[in-house]
């Protein structure tokens, strides 16, 4: 019999080889497990990917950079802005001192991003108590969801691919109704951050699916690349946004949230405290745009952005470089970029080599649900089937930001 963290070195003959997935709603997409089972015990698990691959780093190469912006979106599909934000960073890092972003826009960018977080650790506390029998605090997590995405939708147009951050700033600026709205949403939150905890952290049925299952030690962690709260859950106090700040996340004052355990439950913890982090750098983000007050959101190299739109209504020159940016691209200097993020799932790096023409050589996504999709095999050992569940939803892995 298998004891969960122990390998078994000899496999008995009369073991059940099954499948769960691609199909099953619980494996959060297209994502297939081959399992081998003892009764109800797992002896092995083996996640098997490539049935959500579009090719998307292939396909960079036959964009403009402004047009690869409409890629990122649809990796990490419950992260596009901060997907978007990735990507412009590493793009404007192969600009050097050419690319100076407005500080409006710098500020913009990490409340897009942190609103954004939100929205995906939504999506996770829902879908988790959904599969874990607890299916009333799903239909709350998606109303307050539902909030965000109308408000990315008033923001951009649409509602998830909003390719909003752009290299060399933002699309357009945040109008001061679109802001006092987002600042009453995340008022709100923090009570209805409350009342999923009422429903959940002291739940003696959700406590028994959550802890101690799926335990990863702070040593697996780190040698198999795991970034994000799932390393943070197994006590590694890493988060790029204090190790390595970006965007000016260092005036910026949250704490890194860290567990111990390394299991579901501390999993689910880590979450729920970084929306209420998040909420407090929006708060300072919303105090920070008011005191910058109106001004530009792209830098003013038009070698990188277009001109603002006031421009484009009076100039015909500027009509005319407008037009050029979008058809012919942006061009970088020859070399490459690389500028890591910390998205709602972990280091998120977009790698960028240029060659000086309009299109990148080669564009590579570090997706963290590819490097945290592996530890699955290592802590479902020994866990029961109904505990691979549990185990799949704490690592909150997104398909798109996996087969790429």
């Amino acid at each position: 019999m298998a004891i969960q963290g122990e390998i078994q070195t000899e496999r008995r003959s009369d073991t059940l080889r099954l499948n769960l997935g691609p199909q099953h709603p619980s494996t959060h997409g297209v994502l297939r497990l081959e399992l081998e089972l003892d009764g109800e015990l797992v002896v092995s698990c083996t996640p098997v990917i490539g049935y959500l691959h579009t090719g998307i780093e292939k396909t960079f190469e036959q964009k403009t950079y402004l047009h690869g912006v409409t890629l990122t979106d649809r990796m990490d599909y419950l992260n596009p802005l901060g997907n978007n934000l990735a990507y412009a960073l590493s793009v404007e890092k192969l600009f050097g001192d050419e690319c100076v972003i407005p500080e409006r826009a710098v500020i913009a960018r990490v409340l897009l991003a942190e609103l954004t977080r939100i929205n995906s650790h939504l999506v996770w506390v829902g879908t988790t108590g959904l599969e874990l029998g607890a299916s009333s605090v799903f239909l709350y997590a998606f109303r307050e969801r539902e909030v965000l995405l109308d408000l990315f939708e008033e923001m951009s147009g649409a509602r998830m691919m909003t390719s909003f951050i752009r290299p060399g700033g933002l699309a357009d600026d945040l109008t001061p109704e679109w802001l006092a709205a987002a600042e009453q949403f995340v008022d709100v939150l923090p009570a209805r951050l409350d009342d999923y905890e009422a429903l959940l952290t002291d739940n003696p049925l959700f406590r028994e699916r959550m802890i101690g299952i799926g335990v990863l030690s702070a040593e697996d962690a780190i040698a198999m690349g795991v970034s994000g709260p799932i390393l943070r859950a197994s006590g590694v106090p890493h988060d790029i946004r204090k190790a390595n700040p970006y965007c000016s996340y260092e005036r910026f004052q949250f704490d890194a949230i860290v567990a111990d355990n390394g299991d579901c439950y501390d999993r689910y913890k880590v979450r729920i405290a970084e929306m209420r982090e998040a909420v407090k750098i929006c708060k300072q983000a919303f105090r920070m745009l008011d005191e910058i007050g109106p001004g530009p959101v792209k830098t003013s190299n038009r070698k990188i952005a277009p001109p603002p739109r006031a421009e484009l209504s009076h100039s015909m020159e500027a009509l005319i470089h407008h037009f050029k940016l979008f058809t012919e691209g942006i061009r970088p200097p020859a070399g490459e970029a690389y500028v890591p993020v910390e998205s709602p799932r972990g280091e998120l790096g977009f790698y960028v080599v240029s060659d000086g023409s309009g299109k990148p050589v080669r564009v590579h996504d570090r997706g963290p649900s590819f490097a945290n999709l592996q530890v699955i095999s290592l802590i479902a050992e020994g866990a029961l089937v109904a505990d691979l569940i549990a185990i799949i939803s704490s690592l909150d892995p997104v398909m798109g930001d996996v087969d790429r």
